[in-house]
């Protein structure tokens, strides 16, 4: 399956955003199949990037197809997948498909469904944290593959956030039971 390229993801993140729905993401071969982002862009008061670029956000105004990856609450990590400068999509949850055993044991749980459902989790599932930032999708130790067919993709307001809260840039595979909450 092809890799997804830097021109996949040189457009707006909420023309991206839909397209991640049902693509595979791997960090050092684990991971699982993309079933919920967000998009952000530059002109979104709920966006990293809203005032400018700074230190923390500084690879979200970076190249398109690299990982912009931010600890939230000084304790949870999340990745975003760099667009066009100033605009990121946000890996939300996985269906755990690659590495169960390595997430599980990241997790420190049993139970599937609960590996990747919502950023903080994904991330400890992938041990991912501030070492990936702004490093380039498109290479080890990432793999971002395109899906196969026509996912049923629903859309619907952000979560978490309290600025923008009813744009409607959350994206979702409609069905999944590996969301982080379901769809209102």
């Amino acid at each position: 399956m092809p890799g997804l390229s830097q021109d996949f993801f040189d457009r707006p993140a909420v023309a991206v955003a839909p397209g991640l729905i049902g693509a595979t993401l791997t960090h050092e071969g684990v991971g699982g199949l993309i079933v919920e982002v967000e998009a952000y862009d530059e002109t979104d008061p709920a966006s990293h990037s809203f005032r400018g670029p700074t230190p923390r956000n500084r690879a979200m105004f970076g190249p398109p197809g690299h990982a912009y990856v931010y600890k939230i609450y000084g304790i949870h990590y999340c990745l975003n997948f760099v667009c066009r400068p100033g605009s990121a999509v946000l890996i939300r949850a996985l269906e755990p498909m690659h590495g169960l055993e390595q997430m599980r044991a990241r997790r420190g749980i049993v139970g599937d469904r609960q590996l990747c459902s919502g950023p903080g989790k994904l991330a400890q599932a992938l041990a991912i944290d501030l070492d990936q930032n702004g490093l380039p999708l498109d290479a080890p130790p990432f793999s971002v593959t395109a899906g196969i067919g026509n996912p049923d993709v629903a859309a619907g307001p952000r979560m978490g956030i309290t600025k923008g809260v009813e744009t409607p840039w959350r994206f979702v595979l409609r069905g999944s039971r590996f969301l982080s909450r379901p769809m209102r």
